[in-house]
């Protein structure tokens, strides 16, 4: 037996969009990982320095990379959501 998607998909109108914010999201992420990189490069003895807490700057900036990813997943799912439905409802009144 052949397992098929529920619900057929048709063009997605609204992949250059998801395109554009993706990549933008992308650079901005990249710029911050390419400073935790250039910082343990450049200058390693700054990761020891404590910030808050007992915890070091690697620890810190390493938990903020990932909470950072976190967000702009979310982010990035909340916009791509958002446009879709808007072209939905362009399409449901293109219909009419």
């Amino acid at each position: 037996m052949f397992h098929e998607p529920a619900q057929q998909s048709g063009r997605d109108r609204a992949s250059a969009y998801k395109t554009r914010i993706g990549t933008r999201m992308f650079l901005v992420y990249a710029l911050i990982y390419a400073g935790f990189v250039a910082i343990n490069v450049t200058r390693p003895v700054l990761m020891e320095a404590e910030i808050v807490w007992g915890l070091n700057l690697a620890v810190v900036y390493g938990f903020f990379l990932i909470v950072f990813a976190l967000v702009l997943a979310l982010f990035y799912n909340h916009m791509c959501g958002k446009k879709e439905a808007e072209m939905d409802a362009i399409d449901r009144e293109g219909d009419k």
